[in-house]
This record gives structure tokens, C-alpha cells and sequence, in this order.
């Protein structure tokens, strides 16, 4: 039987990667685990199991103590000697993998190392086969699932109306001429939803402000509000969240869709909902698979300095979060603001590995998009 053993870690993507690559794929797992990490290995046997595999787990005593770990690896190895075995080494712990490879030797098993940055399997040892090139097929469900997240219900893409859809690109074009009254519209819109409701009244200054009326007719010419008096009038929730915000995160994904076979994005997805193990409920305005990576969008209209409103450094210490614990180390992230990032915020964004399109930039959004999946770090 061709067995391949995977060391299980936080991170699933090395081990999801090899073991349901199309040429390299075996008619069986081994996980080998230790006690901290049986959630994680129970996520990946899930998944795995879907992929068609026969999947076992080879339990730790204890993963500090290097001379159980091979005996516990020296029982695995005796259980194996009619298969055809392969190791991957790019999980578990150093202890873990120095252990694995002593024994991958004494039985002359393959050895290889998945390179997250060049996507390529690399083999090691006495095999002197070149590097293999990572097929990628992964859907978002099963990349998820790995990591201990759910989809409880499919995304849905957005049909928009010509009308909206010329409205958006009002927007983009008129970035510095809007962005203080779509700041405004998006804290009423805000407002709305916190009250459960679709009208919200407007106080005198807002009533007043020249820069908010020609805002608020183009969302009525659209058809997503109209103006009763002092009161804003939304047409549906779905229009009120297009209003608060919504237009960005459709004119991301749409970006996205067009640069689909350019960057061989495998899957995609607009207001993603992910529930983890505890049910909790989180919402990811853009979400799409390339390379073999997880990359998230988060879209801002609000005016983030707005006391009432989520700080900048607070969204991007979130998303840096959420790109950790959704999809790995290799995830990356991106935030796209309506208003321009402060200096020190750019830093930031820096610091935390977090990709930032902002202001006018965003008129140049498929550009930027194609230079952070093919080149960003």
C-alpha cells in the first residue's frame, strides 16, 4: 500500500497539499501526533477523508522526550514494512522531525519537505528526484475545514443592476471629491442597523451638508434609499448594507473575478461567513484561493477615526488574526480603505505583513492585485 506519514502542527497546508496532490497522493495517511495537537489532526483526518484516503493517527507519548518518540516511530515503522512509505517532514515539532527522518533512514523511506514559498515539494535525503510542482486544486470548504472552520451556509454573489454598477464606479472615480460624506452615509447606514431598522433621520447639519445631498442622490438614483424630509429612507436590508459599505466589497470581488485566470485564483468568495469549533460566526468581506495560499480581503468605507468606529490599528491587528488562525502562516491579507492610512498606521500594516490599498489607489485596485498574490511576502 503507498502510505505517506504527515507530522501534525498547527499549520495543516503542508500536510492538506502533499497528501491530496493528484502525483502525489496515497491510498493512505499516517498523522502522527501529540496530545496538544489532536484537534488539529482530527480537522485533517476530516478533510482527508473526504479526499478519498484511508487515514490513521500514530499517537505521541510524549513529543519532549525524543527517546519515546522514536520508539513510538519504531512501532509505526514495524506496522509498515509491507508499504510503500514517504515522509513529510514540514510539520510537528524539531524534536518531532530529526526523530522521523533517523527513521525514515533506518528504512529507506522518501523524505520530502513541502517550500511554502516556491510551492514545490522538495525531496530529501538519498533521492536526487527534482522538485516536485504543487498542483493546485483546493477548494475553499476543504482548505477551511482543515483548519477547523465550517461554511453553514454558501456565499452568495451579488447580481448587480447596470444602475448600481455604474454607481460604483461613480464612487472609485470620485474618491477624493466623496470620501468625507461617504464617511457620513456609511455612520447613518451604521446607525440604521444597530436600531434594527431602514430610516434614520438625519440631524440639521447633515440636512445641510453639500457634500452628503449629491451623495444621497446617487444612492436614490440607484434605487438603494430615497430622502423623506429629514429622514433616509433605505429600500431593503440588502440595500442598506450596500449603502453602508457593500459597493466596496463588490467592486473587490469584481476585480477579483476579472483577474481569475490571470492569477489561476482556483476559488473565491464575497461576505464569507466561517463558523470555528465553538460556532462562533465570523463574516469575511473577500476570500480567494491562489498558489496554494488563503488570501483575505477586508474592505473599509467608515471613517476609522471616528471615535464609534473600529481604529485602523484595530482592523489591522484583526485581520493579521484572522489570517493566522483561518488559513496558516502562508495566509496573506489586505485591506482595502476608502480613506487614506496615517504614517504611523502604514507602519503598521508593515509590521503585521498586512497589504494596504487606500484613497485613489483604489482606481489602480486589479493592478495592486495582481503585484501582491504574484509578489507579495
Amino acid at each position: 500500500m503507498k502510505t505517506q506519514i504527515c507530522l501534525v502542527s498547527a499549520q495543516a497546508a503542508a500536510n492538506l497539499l502533499s497528501a491530496l496532490d493528484p502525483d502525489l497522493k496515497p491510498q493512505k495517511v499516517v498523522l502522527v501526533v501529540s496530545p496538544k495537537m489532536k484537534t488539529q489532526a482530527n480537522n485533517l483526518r476530516s478533510v482527508l477523508r473526504e479526499g478519498g484516503l484511508q487515514v490513521a493517527l500514530q499517537e505521541l507519548a510524549d513529543e519532549h522526550d525524543f527517546s519515546k518518540i522514536e520508539n513510538d516511530l519504531l512501532q509505526l515503522a514495524g506496522s509498515l514494512e509491507q508499504d510503500e512509505v514517504s515522509l513529510n517532514i514540514t510539520g510537528g515539532t524539531k524534536l518531532m522531525s530529526v526523530a522521523a527522518q533517523s527513521i525514515a533512514n533506518l528504512h529507506e523511506w522518501r523524505m520530502f519537505y513541502v517550500d511554502a514559498d516556491t510551492d514545490q515539494v522538495i525531496w530529501l535525503g538519498r533521492d536526487k528526484t527534482p522538485p516536485h510542482p504543487l498542483k493546485e486544486y483546493l477548494r475553499l470548504p476543504h482548505y477551511l475545514k482543515a483548519y477547523g472552520f465550517d461554511l453553514p451556509e454558501p456565499s452568495k454573489v451579488p447580481s448587480l443592476t447596470q444602475v448600481q454598477q455604474n454607481l460604483i464606479q461613480t464612487l472609485i472615480k470620485q474618491i477624493s471629491s466623496m470620501e468625507s460624506a461617504l464617511a457620513k452615509l456609511n455612520w447613518l447606514a451604521q446607525q440604521a442597523e444597530d436600531k434594527h431598522q431602514l430610516d434614520i433621520v438625519m440631524d440639521k447639519s447633515q440636512q445641510d451638508d453639500r457634500n452628503l445631498e449629491p451623495l444621497l442622490r446617487n444612492f436614490n438614483d440607484a434605487g438603494m434609499l430615497r430622502i423623506e424630509n429629514n429622514r433616509i429612507h433605505f429600500a431593503s436590508e440588502e440595500a442598506r448594507d450596500f449603502v453602508k459599505g457593500g459597493w466596496l466589497e463588490n467592486h473587490v470581488f469584481q476585480a477579483v473575478t476579472s483577474l481569475t485566470q490571470n492569477l489561476g485564483i482556483r476559488d473565491k468568495s464575497i461576505n464569507l461567513q466561517i463558523e470555528d469549533a465553538q460556532k462562533v460566526r465570523n463574516e469575511q468581506d473577500v476570500v480567494f484561493l491562489a498558489r496554494n495560499r488563503l488570501f483575505i480581503i477586508e474592505c473599509k468605507t467608515a471613517r476609522m477615526s471616528n471615535p464609534k468606529t473600529p481604529k485602523a490599528n484595530d482592523t489591522l491587528f484583526k485581520l493579521s488574526e484572522n489570517c493566522r488562525r483561518i488559513g496558516g502562516l502562508g495566509t496573506r491579507g489586505l485591506l482595502v480603505s476608502y480613506r487614506k492610512l496615517r504614517e504611523p498606521e502604514l507602519r503598521l500594516a508593515k509590521a503585521l505583513n498586512i497589504e494596504v490599498v487606500t484613497g485613489a489607489d483604489i482606481t489602480r485596485l486589479p493592478e495592486k492585485l495582481k503585484h501582491w498574490v504574484r509578489f507579495g511576502t
